[in-house]
């Protein structure tokens, strides 16, 4: 198993500055790879770049690039030139993002996710191994066939005709997909006492394309907090979870809440739902059970999240990319080296 960072978005307590001490100083301490994230805020290709010229070992990641918000053509170009800069370092995570931001941000219907995500890794595909861009899908159209478009290719050599593309994923059906079309999955909330059943999903994919699981990159982004008391530790995940659960997405559909359901917890998911979208966010964080922030995340010490990086493992993680709920820059620094040494501590590196 290898070790990654998320970091996220830039939000009201990040700098761009605080982000890449952290890239560099997870570039020095061997991790495998940084993601960056977007939502309606910074944009993760600008961070990356960024990144990547300023490190030297460490692969750059989107996690996400949102589907809504470019064409596969324009994402094929972006990865393509990331990966030029990065001297092959690159690695695309997609992902259709929810309704809201699809509809409210970028003005993209989100009906029908999995057929567009289809067709939108197909023309990512053709356009990164330098293949003249013709398709006929129900979602895309190149090129148009009315007009005075013609079918191209794209204009330079990138380092490499393959660009590893990993899907975010949470329903069984998406899983699939990801198994079948994706080199990696990206997950939230992965639990090592449910991966089966989404392991079962993704290897159901893979036999599609006539793979089997085995070089298939499955990625969790886990919330780490060092210390020595597991509830002090909880405290700082609990608001995290409570707005993905609770507020991320609409009554009708958010997609983490249906996994929390899927993972036991539907009652606790469905007061964490109420409480959040009736504004009393304080109290849904509070609803948010003990349990599944143990079970989703790395908490306590270092002994003890090695034993947890054991258990995820065993349960099919290749990376585990890992988010820093700290203070500052320099807890930052000092939970990525603790995190290495539970790493080495847990026998299960690469």
């Amino acid at each position: 198993m290898r070790l990654g960072l998320s970091l996220g978005y830039q939000t009201a307590w990040s700098t761009p500055a605080d982000h890449l001490a952290l890239a560099q100083e997870a570039d020095r301490l061997g991790y495998s790879v940084v993601w960056a994230a977007e939502a309606y805020g910074s944009d993760s290709p600008s961070m990356l770049a960024w990144m990547a010229g300023q490190t030297e070992r460490i692969d750059v990641g989107s996690a996400v690039m949102q589907i809504p918000a470019r064409t596969p053509a324009m994402t094929a170009m972006t990865a393509a030139t990331i990966d030029a800069l990065s001297g092959g370092r690159f690695r695309l995570g997609l992902g259709v993002s929810g309704p809201q931001v699809s509809e409210g941000w970028h003005g993209v219907r989100f009906a029908k996710p999995l057929a567009r995500t289809r067709e939108y890794v197909d023309i990512v595909k053709l356009a990164i191994a330098r293949k003249e861009v013709a398709y006929d899908g129900e979602h895309y159209t190149l090129p148009l066939p009315d007009g005075p478009g013609k079918a191209l290719r794209l204009g330079f050599h990138p380092p490499r005709e393959h660009i590893p593309i990993y899907l975010a994923a949470v329903g069984p059906k998406n899983l699939e997909l990801a198994g079948e079309i994706a080199d990696g999955w990206l997950a939230v909330f992965y639990a090592p006492e449910f991966a089966d059943e989404q392991l079962a999903s993704v290897r159901a994919g893979r036999a599609k394309a006539g793979k089997e699981l085995a070089g298939f990159d499955v990625v969790p982004s886990v919330p780490v907090v060092v210390g020595d008391d597991i509830a002090t530790c909880a405290e700082l995940v609990r608001w995290y979870a409570a707005l993905y659960v609770g507020g991320m997405g609409s009554r009708q559909q958010n997609f983490y809440n249906q996994l929390a359901t899927r993972m036991g917890y539907g009652d606790a998911a469905r007061e964490v739902q109420d409480l959040y979208l009736a504004k009393r966010q304080r109290d849904a964080a509070a609803a948010i059970p003990m349990e599944f922030i143990d079970r989703t995340s790395l908490l306590g010490p270092k002994e003890r999240i090695a034993e947890r990086m054991r258990e995820y493992a065993a349960a099919g993680v290749t990376t585990l990319s890992v988010t820093l709920f700290v203070a500052d820059r320099d807890s930052g620094v000092q939970t990525l080296r603790t995190v290495a040494e539970a790493l080495d501590l847990s026998g299960v590196g690469e």
